[in-house]
Order: C-alpha cells, then sequence, then structure tokens
C-alpha cells in the first residue's frame, strides 16, 4: 500500500480535494477530524487540561475547540505542546486506519500541517493544494463566519505555500479556474500505476 500526504494551507480546499479522491474509491483518513475526536478522549483531555487550564472545557464537560484555538495561534509555544500531546496518538490512529485498508492501491491522509508537523516523513508521496491567499481568505470567511484578522493569525501558522509546493511530489491549483476533477484524476491514474 502507498501512502499519500493531502496537504494545503487554510482555505485552499484540500478537504474538497479529498472528497474527490474518496468519490473515485480512494480511502481518505482526516487528521484534523481526527484529532478532534482523540482530543476529547478522557485521558487526552486531561494533558490538554494540564496544560491549558480547566477554562478550555465546556460546561458539557467537552473540549472549548474555539478556546483552545484563541490560545494557540496566538501564541507559538502553546501550539507546540498541542501538538505534542496530539499528534503521536494522530500517528498510531492512522497506522490502525491503514492496517484495516491493507488491500487499497493507495491510501490519502489529509492534514493541514503535514509538513510542520512532521508528519510528511511517514508518506511515499505528497499531494500539496494551492489557491490565491485572496480567495483562500474568502473562503474561510464565508465558511466559518470568521474576521479576517483571526483567519490571518491561523494562516500566520502555517508555512507558506510556495515551501510547501516546493517539497510535495504533485501540486493541485485550485483558483476556480483550473479543473479539480482533472488534476485529481491525473494523479489518480500515476498511483495506481506506482
Amino acid at each position: 500500500m502507498i501512502k499519500v500526504g493531502l496537504t494545503g494551507n487554510i482555505g485552499s480546499g484540500k478537504t474538497t480535494v479529498a472528497r474527490l479522491f474518496e468519490i473515485i474509491g480512494v480511502p481518505v483518513y482526516n487528521a484534523d477530524l481526527q484529532g478532534r475526536l482523540i482530543s476529547q478522549h478522557p485521558d487526552v483531555m486531561n494533558e490538554i487540561i494540564t496544560v491549558f487550564g480547566s477554562d478550555v472545557v465546556n460546561s458539557e464537560g467537552l473540549l472549548n475547540r474555539k478556546a483552545v484555538a484563541a490560545i494557540v495561534f496566538n501564541d507559538a509555544l502553546k501550539l507546540q505542546q498541542l501538538n505534542a500531546i496530539i499528534h503521536p496518538k494522530v500517528r498510531i490512529d492512522f497506522t490502525d486506519w491503514c492496517n484495516a485498508r491493507l488491500s487499497a492501491p493507495y491510501v490519502i491522509h489529509e492534514s493541514a500541517i503535514l509538513f510542520e508537523s512532521g508528519l510528511s516523513t511517514l508518506f511515499d508521496k505528497t499531494i500539496m493544494v494551492t489557491a490565491p491567499d485572496a480567495l483562500k481568505l474568502e473562503r474561510v470567511k464565508d465558511r466559518d463566519g470568521a474576521s479576517a484578522q483571526d483567519i490571518l493569525s491561523r494562516m500566520a501558522n502555517q508555512w507558506p505555500d510556495a515551501q510547501k509546493t516546493a517539497l510535495s511530489d504533485f501540486v493541485i491549483v485550485n483558483d476556480g479556474k483550473s479543473s479539480l476533477i482533472e488534476q485529481v484524476f491525473s494523479i489518480h491514474q500515476v498511483m495506481m500505476y506506482c
């Protein structure tokens, strides 16, 4: 089985690209979603509370992701501490997930911070989804209702597109003009014959 990392900065459209791969039958692991689920496990929450305090837990006893985001996207050390708690657990979960899909020719691991987290070393190939910054900003505003300042703060914690593109085996341009379907299918054809 070939393991492919799929990344792209916030608002690039990597989740849309991941869905296109799923439509053509490729198993896709969403690291961001799995990380959220893992963060709600009681033992993981206890680790997070130890670092961030009990203010990051809501009235239902669940992790308040907005409170955590407000902290980590303005404090690089706190972001590193959160990643040190979550990322090793996501790696284990991904390995288990792959072991349940050994018959697939290839699988995709979708993660916004594939390179920043050091996860890229786990993959045989990587795909980067790019988009113009102004378009990314508008997409996130529309999707999340976040302010431009909040979005820019989150973007500042990700490597620039050019840096990730230079490290990637494939690049998908999601500028609203280029066909995503054609780009995905082209990569799929290559991956099926690796």
